[in-house]
């Protein structure tokens, strides 16, 4: 059985409702944490790419990739779980593993399932939370893994989003 169905959540996959980019994210994380990402990205057998601005590179240890000078251009960690869906990984601070993915990826109950998937997927690596919140509405999570419960679940309520 899905973790969530598509009619009860889909107003959280509405690209007008949550932009288009809504942010997920995983909180007090540590270049370890980062570190077990990376790990499972080159182990979990999907698409990826490392790039530092807009140049390819091979995926450092996260460590260096964290460490980078002020001023160097962004680390990207673009990650494909399926073909067709992209979530993009900024290495900005060991404090938080930030990512987004793109809704409009992820319509009906097939991308409902693929995002569950996905962040139940890193959130059991890694442990901990992974939230979905609205485009630049950090604050506010709508759905998540949780690891106690182990599955993701609503955390608003979608009639009211």
């Amino acid at each position: 059985m899905p973790d969530l169905l598509w009619d009860d959540v889909k107003s959280f996959f509405d690209p007008q409702v949550m932009g288009a980019l809504p942010d997920v994210c995983v909180t007090d994380t540590t270049a370890a944490d980062w570190q077990a990402l990376c790990d499972l990205v080159r182990t979990s057998g999907w698409t990826w790419e490392y790039r530092e601005g807009a140049v390819e590179r091979p995926l450092p240890p996260a460590r260096e990739a964290l460490s980078r000078p002020a001023g160097a251009e962004t680390a990207n960690l673009r990650v494909r779980p399926v073909p067709g869906v992209l979530a993009i990984f900024r290495m900005l601070s060991a404090e938080e593993i930030d990512f987004d993915v793109d809704l409009r990826e992820l319509q009906g109950q097939q991308g409902v399932d693929t995002l569950c998937a996905f962040l139940g997927t890193i959130g059991r690596r890694l442990g901990k939370a992974v939230v979905m919140t609205a485009e630049g509405d950090h604050g506010n999570p709508v759905l998540g893994f949780d690891p106690v419960a182990d599955r993701v679940m609503p955390l608003a309520d979608p009639r009211l989003v």
